[in-house]
């Protein structure tokens, strides 16, 4: 079997997809916040932590949809990628939000790691996108958008 001469590139790719290196990690800014705040917007600031997921969830899935899957549609911008309220519709609406996105961050590491994907090939079905620069793009949305979670925690009296 041939020895991977990107290893340590996909090692890299995928403890930036992880996280926490530099910034708190999804978990780290999802963890024990309080059921009541879920949908809560603080003064000023434009969204609550549930919109702030939904929207991370639905953006990766459709990065990782777009980077495997030629038949993959992604949602009307922007409002496809936006939840349509400020809470969960449902109690069980935020695990199963949760669950998704750190199923896909995994789906979306696993593509990274498998020695077969080629990371610097253009997706076929793109206009000149590659596995990496989709990669880069999950860490790079994830990070920011996980950062206004804690902003948001911040803001709302929430954050250790």
């Amino acid at each position: 079997m041939a020895q991977d001469s990107h290893a340590s590139l996909r090692q890299h790719l995928v403890e930036l997809l992880t996280g926490g290196h530099a910034h708190a990690t999804f978990e780290d800014a999802i963890k024990g916040l309080p059921l009541k705040l879920h949908g809560t917007k603080p003064a000023n600031f434009p969204h609550s932590a549930w919109m702030i997921l939904e929207h991370l969830r639905i953006a990766q899935w459709d990065i990782l949809e777009f980077s495997r899957n030629a038949k993959h549609e992604s949602p009307k911008w922007p409002e496809g990628y936006w939840p349509k309220t400020d809470a969960p519709p449902t109690a069980s609406a935020w695990t199963k939000s949760v669950e998704q996105f750190q199923s896909d961050l995994k789906a979306m590491q696993e593509l990274v790691k498998n020695p077969k994907t080629d990371l610097f090939a253009k997706i076929p079905w793109g206009d000149g996108q590659t596995i990496l620069r989709e990669a880069l793009l999950v860490a790079d949305h994830n990070a920011y958008h996980i950062a206004q979670l804690v902003d948001l925690r911040r803001l709302l009296g929430a954050w250790k």
